[in-house]
């Protein structure tokens, strides 16, 4: 086994806001694995300021890890529990050569181009105008599913852009999600979820800035909306404790980001571990490239098969100036494989 390492620099078309400050630009790591004559590519994207493994010194424990797997010819899951983004990489261009260098890494009803996947349609952080925009280009474009990140303007201008989406739309015709990113504080997200939950939304993605288990359990128990945990979830990366969070807090739903929950292997734990709680899932891609948005989206096909009932979080292929070609594209509200 051979495994080649590229650095690459993607550009957003528009600057892309988040609770944790705005990006224009993205970096991302390619790993090329040969095997044979076979070849598989993979893209190790870390978050910053957010992946376990946003480390100064990224690209050189990359090229170890890499030296390792391709000295063993195995990757090593336990070890690399802590690098999320990097098992991530390793773990889509290894499907890529046991699907014998096909970019269909599963063999789905979404990997053989017969169906897609619904997504939900993101309106980033912006000014009133810019969200009030994005929003009507999303409803227009044909999505019934809506994701707003809020907390970056201020609440009551947020509110009546929710207010505006529901006096226009109902929720059996606009399904609204809202991804707070841990911007309320404890004392004030109760007063908020109730608020929220008057416009009929269908859930809350972590309320409260994660590590504050006993009062997001508190949260979790008394909202009258559904919460679902995202950031809550990194760093907590073996099964005893996936159990403990999930037992502790109770949420309605987990959202899994391959990149930054434990690649493919350790999302799917989260998943089976959910399950067996009757808590709700969905993935979403964590602004990857086309490279990993298409692992992503054959992981979930592959997660949820045969057939996904839930719009998932895979719309952020479109971000880019210069992203890489793969043979995915958005119809609607639904993403497509090509084959």
């Amino acid at each position: 086994m051979k495994i080649n390492i590229k650095k690459r620099i993607l550009h957003f078309k528009q600057p892309a806001g988040t609770s944790r400050g705005v990006y224009t630009e993205r970096k991302i790591w390619l790993v090329e694995m040969i095997e044979g004559d076979k070849k598989g590519i993979g893209e190790c994207a870390p978050l910053p300021q957010l992946s376990t493994d946003d480390l100064p010194d990224y690209e050189e424990k990359l090229h170890a890890i890499c030296q390792q797997t391709e000295r063993t010819g195995i990757i090593d899951y336990s070890a690399l529990r802590p690098y999320p983004s990097m098992l991530f990489g390793l773990e889509t261009a290894w499907a890529q050569i046991q699907a014998n260098g096909n970019l269909r890494l599963f063999d789905t009803p979404f990997g053989r181009g017969e169906e897609g996947i619904t997504i939900n349609g993101l309106v980033w952080m912006g000014t009133f105008e810019e969200m009030y925009h994005r929003i009507k280009e999303k409803i227009q474009a044909g999505f019934h599913c809506v994701k707003l990140k809020i907390g970056a303007i201020d609440w009551e201008r947020e509110i009546s852009l929710i207010q505006f989406i529901r006096q226009h739309f109902s929720k059996q015709q606009i399904e609204l999600r809202v991804d707070a990113n841990g911007g309320f504080t404890p004392q004030e997200a109760m007063r908020k979820l109730e608020q929220l939950a008057t416009y009929d939304i269908h859930s809350i993605e972590q309320p409260i800035k994660q590590h504050q288990w006993k009062e997001m359990a508190q949260l979790c128990k008394e909202s009258p909306l559904p919460i679902a945990l995202d950031e809550e979830l990194i760093g907590v990366n073996n099964k005893a404790s996936k159990e403990n969070l999930l037992d502790t807090i109770r949420p309605q739903y987990i959202i899994l980001k391959p990149s930054l929950h434990g690649g493919m292997h350790g999302s799917e734990e989260w998943i089976q571990l959910a399950r067996e709680r009757e808590i709700g899932s969905w993935i979403t891609s964590a602004l990857e490239s086309n490279i990993g948005l298409n692992a992503i989206a054959h992981f979930a096909a592959k997660t949820y098969s045969p057939h996904i009932t839930m719009p998932q979080g895979l719309g952020t292929g479109q971000l880019f100036t210069d992203n890489i070609d793969m043979p995915i594209e958005i119809r609607g509200e639904k993403l497509y494989f090509v084959p």
